[in-house]
């Protein structure tokens, strides 16, 4: 597939030709020894955590763990990503079909208020809230007469996907290795000491949800059901067993926990199920599963788990290194260097926060688990905040921003089949709530693939999320280039594109075609309620999927007629309009000066500017000069995902001065926890996953079929290297600067094709055959081909 390209456009990479400063020298030096080294990425403390956002995350996209790195007491708190509550329901409710015509009479009388207390009153679901994402349970480790530590050291190690607390304790070494394997479906545990008298203590567990606890043979098996929330009744099984082997003194297993005295090393293997099978099915036998998983992880030693689980987090973590130099910063624990980044120099913790976006996306979405919610697959409470599940306003689609770019694919997969599953859903709600054909989903789903808008009028009367999602996947197809992928995910962009040929409306104010009701996500507009008809954003998603299934139809050669339909619907869609400040108008009315939030988190409208290319410095310039206006109406301070948001929106805008004084504010303790996690607050993960986005585009942008190199590189970056970053029509980019300029580039195709690399003003137009590496220098000023 080719996309159009102009010859002449404004520069997007000015920075590019800027010299970097402060750190450069010492950022030579340190690459010249090594800094790129694997071991660099680790995250690491001088003390135990104390709090849930300060210990260490481990999993395999299905099973997680928080490690706290207590030496007498310590815990690692667990997951299962299919441990919600409830069970499979439809909580459409049986009036919003009759009432949708009445509400949108409202809206187009202008009678806001009135249109959202009936849509409250006939349209939100029943019941009004989803079901949690809840915990499996805690696993805790009690040593006896340890005394107090010395040389404590606890230890996250990005690229083994292991948690190491050491310390020493009576003058002998203690070391303690956390990781869950993604091969073996466990979560292994070894403890480990060099004192002759051994350890002493115990392992036990202690759950949430009511359980029973037995041995089972020489394991400890946990069952139990969660729990019934809402009026949904709980339906789901769950199990969890814990095996312990040792070297030297004894170890017994009861009901009560493992007992373990005077060893030298106790190894413990964790696995864990629930009754989930998919969205409408909890017939699964999660002790038989656990037991299984169990007995294939016991056949293998420590060290060929280990090796197993190494190797298969490595295929996918060591595909794409960052390396933005190195100062003596990098050598304090990851907490301190987090209060000090603001303020200081420490261009390595921006390619540790980068790598450990990539580490949890991978630890949390994996071929076969569910998708990252709003924490990943890390949650210690009943009841966590927004109930821990999709949010897919921004929330889930920023969670996968980083996929593709990044060279992790695979982990989109699980997204791609939640797709699947909810046009079914959404198939129904299409049907019975506004009377039309396809498939839709409103602002949130849980593991129960409900398509219907939960909580409020305000909040979920948006018929745009499945639509947003589809992003992603049309993202996976432009990157990858295989065919045979574009026609199996092109029935779900079919079926999204056949509700909005059903359901869009003329606006009897403007002729414009739009949805209705609707709204700007969470944003109030100046009468004081959030619906109304044709929000910016909307037409820009779907000029997006319209334009989409057009192209995927005219390559797979089908349904002509209905790309023709979508043809001449696109053309009627309200255009991107400026209001009376220069800015990019939020509605169709210029209300944005007017509305009550000024600097309202979410800026939807700006959809357009990223992770859409509609609005861009190139094509679009008045229109990006708008995006820019509203950017400084609305203001920096954001929450953590809001401002991981607006980093990619200044990198698009190439001001790469800008994009770095976000990062600084995103990598600050308001924003950032001792552990890394994104501070909303509180965690969600969306913030993370936006960062690491965000840090790729101010280095490598691939849009409007063009490679952009450095089109927002700050000074501070005068130096540094990127490899194995992905470009759109399946190619691999490897790029390195000095002093603000490139010194080489490489492009490896995998299909082969045509591209255009832009540096600065420059265009450089390759074909590249499939399989073969262009090799990109700066001569004279220029980037040849050599």
């Amino acid at each position: 597939m080719k996309f159009s390209r102009r010859t002449l456009f404004q520069a997007t990479a000015a920075a590019a030709a800027v010299a970097g400063v402060g750190a450069r020298d010492e950022a030579l030096a340190a690459r010249k020894s090594g800094a790129t080294a694997w071991p660099d990425l680790q995250l690491w403390y001088r003390q135990p955590a104390s709090l849930w956002v300060e210990a260490l995350p481990v999993g395999n996209g299905r099973l997680g763990a928080m490690v706290y790195g207590g030496v007498s007491r310590e815990r690692l708190q667990l997951n299962e990503d299919t441990l919600y509550a409830g069970g499979p329901y439809t909580p459409i409710n049986p009036d919003a079909r009759a009432a949708l015509p009445k509400v949108r009479e409202l809206i187009f009388a202008g009678r806001y208020a009135e249109a959202e207390k009936l849509a409250n009153a006939t349209m939100i679901s029943r019941p009004v809230k989803q079901m949690p994402y809840q915990p499996l349970g805690n696993l805790w480790l009690e040593f006896d007469g340890l005394g107090e530590p010395g040389d404590y050291r606890r230890t996250l190690d990005l690229d083994s996907a292991v948690a190491t607390t050491s310390f020493t304790a009576g003058g002998h070494r203690h070391l303690r290795e956390v990781f869950v394997s993604p091969v073996d479906q466990c979560l292994v545990v070894r403890l480990h000491t060099d004192d002759p008298a051994g350890l002493s203590g115990r392992v036990r567990t202690t759950n949430e949800h009511p359980t029973r606890t037995e041995a089972d043979g020489d394991a400890l098996l946990v069952r139990g059901r969660n729990v019934s929330k809402h009026g949904i009744e709980g339906r789901l099984r769950f199990a969890f067993r814990v095996h312990a082997t040792h070297a030297g003194g004894s170890l017994a297993t009861t009901e009560e926990g493992i007992a373990f005295q005077g060893v030298r090393e106790v190894m413990l293997r964790v696995t864990a199920a629930t009754s989930f099978v998919r969205f409408d099915d909890v017939s699964g036998d999660p002790e038989a599963i656990s037991q299984a998983q169990l007995a294939s992880a016991r056949s293998k030693s420590f060290e060929a788990l280990k090796k197993d689980h190494l190797a298969e987090h490595r295929r996918l973590f060591r595909r794409v290194q960052l390396d933005l130099g190195r100062t003596l910063a990098a050598d304090l624990p990851t907490d301190e260097r987090i209060e000090q980044f603001a303020h200081g120099n420490d261009p390595a913790l921006v390619a540790l926060y980068h790598q450990y976006g990539r580490y949890l996306l991978i630890s949390s979405s994996r071929p076969g688990t569910q998708p990252a919610n709003l924490q990943g697959i890390w949650n210690d409470l009943m009841d966590p905040p927004w109930e821990c599940k999709y949010t897919i306003n921004v929330n889930t689609e920023m969670n996968y921003w980083p996929s593709e770019a990044n060279a992790l694919p695979e982990c989109v997969e699980p997204l791609e089949r939640m797709l699947f599953e909810l046009s079914q859903t959404g198939a129904v709600t299409a049907r019975d709530m506004y009377g039309a054909g396809g498939w839709m989903a409103h602002n949130n789903t849980d593991l129960w693939r409900v398509a219907t808008p939960p909580d409020g009028a305000e909040w979920a009367l948006w018929p745009m999320g499945g639509a947003w999602l589809l992003q992603q996947l049309w993202d996976r197809w432009d990157y990858g280039r295989d065919p045979a992928y574009l026609g199996k995910v092109y029935p779900l962009f079919k079926g999204a594109a056949q509700f909005f040929v059903d359901t869009l409306v003329t606006d009897p104010q403007t002729g414009w075609k739009v949805t209705s009701p609707s709204l700007s996500p969470e944003n109030q507009h100046p009468y004081g309620v959030a619906i109304c008809a044709g929000p910016t954003m909307d037409a820009q998603i779907l000029r997006d999927l319209f334009g989409q299934c057009i192209e995927a139809a005219r390559l797979l050669d089908t349904d002509a007629d209905f790309a023709a339909q979508l043809t001449a619907l696109r053309e009627q869609l309200p255009t991107n309009r400026m209001g009376r400040a220069g800015q990019l108008m939020e509605w169709q009315q210029d209300w944005d000066m007017d509305a009550p939030e000024m600097h309202h988190r979410h800026i939807s409208h700006l959809y357009g500017l990223h992770p859409s290319s509609q609005i861009n410095r190139r094509d679009t310039p008045v229109l990006a000069s708008a995006a820019k206006r509203t950017l400084e109406i609305r203001g920096d301070e954001a929450t953590g995902w809001g401002t991981a948001w607006r980093l990619n929106f200044w990198a698009r805008l190439a001001d790469g001065e800008h994009s770095l004084q976000i990062l600084k504010m995103l990598l600050t303790p308001k924003r950032t926890y001792p552990n890394l996690f994104d501070a909303h607050p509180p965690f969600q993960i969306d913030g993370n996953f936006g960062g690491t986005a965000g840090i790729i585009e101010m280095l490598v942008q691939s849009w409007g079929g063009t490679i952009f190199l450095l089109p927002a590189l700050p000074r501070d970056w005068g130096d540094g290297e990127l490899r194995g970053v992905k470009v759109r029509n399946a190619a691999t980019l490897d790029l390195r600067w000095q002093r603000g300029q490139v010194e080489r580039a490489s492009l490896l195709s995998e299909r082969g094709g045509d591209y255009q690399i832009a540096l600065g003003e420059q265009l450089l137009d390759l074909t590249v055959k499939v399989g073969e590496k262009a090799e990109l220098r700066l001569r004279d000023g220029k980037l040849v081909r050599v």
